[in-house]
C-alpha cells in the first residue's frame, strides 16, 4: 500500500499533477469537499431525508469555488508552458503592443461610428421637425401680416392666402389656423376654435406642445393693429401620418410621451410601438431627470413626475444589406411646452429612431454622388495595401528579428550550462556588431573574471572569519558579572554598529567599598577602533590593580624630546586618582597611536562609605547625576580628549550622591541617531530615564535602545550604541 502511494505520488509529480502551491492544495482539498457534500445530498434525496435539500447551496458555493481556483492554476501552467521559451514570450509581446491595440482602436472606431450614426439620424428626425415647425411660423406670419392688413382697411377678416395654400398642398388641410383680436376669437377657423389661446406668448412662437394630453407642432405670431394685438396660431398634430413622413426612407421612429392611450387601451394609434430593443438615450436626458426601465407593457422612461410610454410606432426598418449593416437604436428627448401653463420641459417626449448604416450613408453622401463611390475605391485599395502587403512583410520581418533575439538567449543559455558545469574556458561565438554581440563579449569577459572573483570571495571569508574571532575577543573584554556594592548598583550596555565596537565601558571593584567606573568611544570604527578600545580596557585594569607609575616633570634641562614626564616609583590602585589615570592614558596612547587616533574616556571612581563620586572627564559626553525630584547634574570636570595632545592635565571632580539618584553616561551613538524629525537627542533621552527611573536598571537600558531603534528605523544603525547606568541604595 504504502509502495502504490509512493509509486502514486511520483507519477503524479513527473505530469506535473502534484498540488505543491496552497492555491492547489486548496483546490484539490474543496474539490474532495464539493463531491462528498454532492453524493451526501443524492444518498440523502434517495431516502427523502429534508436536511440533504439544504446541502445544495453549499454544493454550489463550493463548485464555484472550486471552478476559479482551478481556472487559476489552469492560467498558471498555461504562463508556464507556454511563455517558458523567448519565441513565445516575444510573439505575446507583439500581439499586446500590435494586435490588441489595434481591436481596441477598431472596437472605438466601431462605438464612435455607432453612437456618429445614431447622433446624425436623430439629427435627421430633429432637423425635419425644426423645418416644419419654421415653415409652420413662415406661413403663419403671412396669414397674421393679411388679417392685419384687411382689419385696418375695415374689410372682412379673410385669409384668402391660407385657402389657397390648402388647395395646392393637401398636407395644409389638416392645419389649424385660428386668430384673436385683444383675446376675441376672429372667425378664422370658426366661433369655437378647437384650441384657448396661452396667455403669454412672445411675438414669434414655433414650439412642440402639449394640450390636453396630445402632442402638436403650433407657431404662434402676434401683431399691432389699430392699438390692438392680434395673434393668429397655427397647430399640427404631432400624429403618425406627420411622423411617417419623416421616417420615408430613414427607418422605424417610435414616439414616447404621456397622456397617449396604447391601442390596447382603446385609443386612436395605429400599430402599438416595438418596445423589445434596446434605447440608447441621446443628448442630455441624463442632466433632464430621464430614467429608462422596462415596464409591464414595454419600456418606459420616467422625466421628473410623468412617465414616457410608446405611443405609435411609423416607418419600417429595411432589410440589412449585408453583414456590417446592423441595426442602430438611439433616442433623443424633445423639449415640449405645456400650452396651459407655458412651461417648457426638456424631456416632455422622447422619439426612438431605429435604422441601418447604409440608409445613413446613402443620406449622408447622396449629395456627392459618383466622388462618394470614388472614396469607397481608395478606401478599399489602402485596406489591399495594408492587409495583404505590409501585415506580410512586418511578419517577415518581426519572425527575423525574433530568430535574431532567440538564438543569442540559446546561446547564452547553453554557457551558463557550461558554467554551472564549472567549464570557466567556454566562450561565446560573436559574430554581429549590435547589442547582442556587445552582451556575448561581456559574458566572456566575464566568465574570465569569476574565477578571481572566487579567489577574493574567498580573502572576504576568511576576514570574516577573523571579524567573528574579534568579536568574540571583544565580547569577552566588557564585564560580564558585575560584583554589586551594598550603596550602588550598576548596569552596563554595547551593542557595535559593526562587528566590532570602538566603543568602551568597564565596572571595576577597587576593594569591597570602591568601584571604578569608565565609560569611553574610540574615534573611527572597525578594527583599528576595536584594537585602541581593547589598549585602554588592559590599561585601565592594569594601572588600576596592579599600580602605576608616579609622574614627574623631567630632572635635567634637554632631556630628549618625546620624554615629557619621567615615570618614577608606583602607587597601589587603591590610591589611584581619575585625573592621574587619564593623563598616564594620554601619555600612553599619545606615544603608541598614529596622530588622527584618540578617545574619549570618563573615569569615576565612587566610594560606598561616603557615598561619594570623584571622577575626572577626558572629553566625553558629560554624563548625568538625575536626583529623585528630577533635577539633573552634569559631570563636567576634567579636560580635553585622550591621545590626541601630550602633557596634558585633568581636573577632577567630587559629587555627593543621594539615595534613589541614577547616574547615565553613554555614547554619542545614542543621541546621535537621525531621522526625517532631527537627532534622537539628549533630552529625549533624558526624559525617557527620568519617566521610568523606579525601574530594574536593566529595563532602563532596554527602552533606551528601543527608542533609539525606533528613532532609526529602517536605517543602518549609524554608531555604536553604549548606555551605563548606576543607582544609589
Amino acid at each position: 500500500m504504502q509502495l502504490s502511494y509512493r509509486n502514486l505520488r511520483i507519477w503524479l509529480e513527473v505530469h506535473g499533477l502534484l498540488p505543491k502551491s496552497r492555491v492547489a492544495r486548496s483546490a484539490w482539498y474543496l474539490l474532495a469537499v464539493d463531491v462528498f457534500l454532492f453524493v451526501l445530498k443524492k444518498l440523502l434525496g434517495l431516502f427523502k431525508v429534508s436536511f440533504g435539500q439544504g446541502l445544495g447551496g453549499w454544493v454550489s458555493f463550493l463548485s464555484f469555488v472550486v471552478s476559479f481556483l482551478f481556472l487559476i492554476l489552469v492560467y498558471r501552467w498555461l504562463k508556464v508552458k507556454l511563455l517558458w521559451r523567448l519565441r513565445n514570450r516575444l510573439i505575446v509581446t507583439y500581439v499586446f503592443i500590435g494586435v490588441i491595440p489595434a481591436m481596441l482602436m477598431i472596437a472605438m472606431a466601431g462605438a464612435s461610428l455607432y453612437l456618429f450614426s445614431g447622433q446624425f439620424a436623430n439629427f435627421v428626425v430633429t432637423s425635419e421637425l425644426d423645418s416644419q415647425l419654421r415653415s409652420m411660423q413662415a406661413v403663419n406670419a403671412a396669414v397674421a401680416n393679411e388679417l392685419a392688413a384687411r382689419l385696418e382697411r375695415g374689410e372682412p377678416p379673410v385669409a384668402e392666402s391660407l385657402e389657397g395654400l390648402r388647395r395646392r398642398d393637401p398636407a395644409w388641410t389638416h392645419h389649424q389656423v385660428c386668430a384673436w383680436l385683444d383675446g376675441k376669437v376672429v372667425p378664422v377657423c370658426g366661433s369655437t376654435p378647437p384650441f384657448p389661446l396661452l396667455a403669454s406668448l412672445p411675438p414669434q412662437f414655433h414650439e412642440i406642445t402639449r394640450d390636453r394630453g396630445n402632442l402638436y407642432l403650433r407657431a404662434a405670431t402676434t401683431l399691432p393693429v389699430q392699438g390692438q394685438k392680434l395673434t393668429v396660431i397655427s397647430s399640427e398634430p404631432l400624429d403618425k401620418d406627420l411622423v411617417e413622413k419623416i421616417a420615408k426612407d430613414l427607418g422605424e421612429i417610435t414616439l414616447y410621451a404621456s397622456g397617449f392611450e396604447s391601442p390596447e387601451q382603446g385609443g386612436t394609434g395605429s400599430k402599438p410601438a416595438d418596445t423589445s430593443k434596446p434605447l440608447v438615450a441621446a443628448g442630455p436626458s441624463k442632466n433632464n431627470g430621464l430614467v429608462i426601465r422596462q415596464g409591464q407593457q414595454g419600456m418606459v422612461m420616467e422625466s421628473g413626475t410623468e412617465t414616457l410610454r410608446p405611443s405609435f410606432t411609423a416607418g419600417a426598418l429595411p432589410a440589412a444589406t449585408g453583414g456590417f449593416d446592423r441595426e442602430i437604436t438611439f433616442g433623443t428627448p424633445l423639449p415640449v411646452v405645456d400650452w396651459a401653463s407655458g412651461e417648457q420641459k426638456n424631456a416632455g417626449a422622447l422619439l426612438r429612431v431605429q435604422t441601418r448604416p447604409s440608409i445613413l450613408y446613402a443620406r449622408l453622401f447622396a449629395a456627392l454622388g459618383d466622388f462618394a463611390k470614388g472614396v469607397e475605391v481608395i478606401l478599399l485599395a489602402l485596406a489591399i495595401i495594408l492587409g495583404v502587403v505590409l501585415l506580410p512583410l512586418a511578419l517577415l520581418i518581426g519572425v527575423r528579428l525574433t530568430r535574431t533575439v532567440t538564438s543569442a538567449v540559446a546561446q547564452l543559455y547553453d554557457a551558463t550550462k557550461h558554467i554551472n558545469r564549472g567549464d570557466f574556458s567556454h566562450r561565446i561565438p560573436v559574430k554581429s556588431s549590435d547589442q547582442l554581440a556587445t552582451l556575448a563579449n561581456s559574458f566572456n569577459s566575464m566568465t574570465a573574471s569569476i574565477e578571481r572573483l572566487i579567489e577574493e570571495q574567498k580573502e572576504k571569508q576568511r576576514l570574516e572569519n577573523e571579524l567573528a574571532i574579534a568579536q568574540e575577543v571583544q565580547a569577552q573584554l566588557f564585564p560580564k558579572q558585575i560584583t554589586q556594592l551594598a550603596s550602588l548598583e550598576v548596569h552596563g550596555f554595547c551593542r557595535p554598529a559593526r562587528t566590532v565596537s570602538g566603543d568602551y565601558y568597564d565596572f571595576l571593584t577597587v576593594d569591597s567599598d570602591k568601584l571604578l567606573l569608565a565609560v569611553g568611544d574610540i574615534s573611527g570604527k572597525g578594527i583599528s577602533a576595536a584594537l585602541m578600545m581593547a589598549t585602554i580596557h588592559s590599561a585601565v585594569r592594569a594601572y588600576s590593580l596592579e599600580g602605576m607609575p608616579v609622574m614627574r616633570e623631567p630632572a635635567a634641562v634637554g632631556a630628549a624630546a618625546g620624554a615629557g614626564m619621567m615615570l618614577a616609583s608606583s602607587l597601589h590602585g587603591a590610591e589611584a586618582s581619575p585625573g592621574t589615570l587619564l593623563a598616564l592614558l594620554n601619555h600612553q596612547l599619545y606615544e603608541s597611536t598614529p596622530a588622527e587616533k584618540y578617545a574619549t574616556l570618563f573615569l569615576g571612581i565612587y566610594d560606598g562609605r561616603e557615598r561619594m563620586l570623584t571622577y575626572s572627564n577626558g572629553g566625553h559626553l558629560p554624563p548625568i547625576v538625575m536626583s529623585e525630584d528630577g533635577s539633573i547634574r552634569r559631570l563636567e570636570a576634567g579636560g580635553t580628549v585622550v591621545g590626541l595632545f601630550d602633557d596634558r592635565h585633568y581636573e577632577e571632580g567630587s559629587i555627593q550622591l543621594h539615595r534613589g539618584e541614577v547616574f547615565l553616561a553613554y555614547s554619542d551613538g545614542v543621541t546621535e541617531p537621525e531621522n526625517d524629525f532631527g537627532e534622537f537627542g539628549e533630552r529625549r533621552l533624558i526624559e525617557l530615564v527620568r519617566e521610568n527611573r523606579d525601574l530594574p536598571l536593566a529595563r532602563i537600558s532596554e527602552l533606551v535602545t528601543a527608542a533609539v531603534d525606533d528613532w532609526i528605523g529602517a536605517n543602518e544603525q549609524p554608531d555604536d550604541v553604549t548606555l551605563v547606568l548606576a543607582r544609589v541604595r
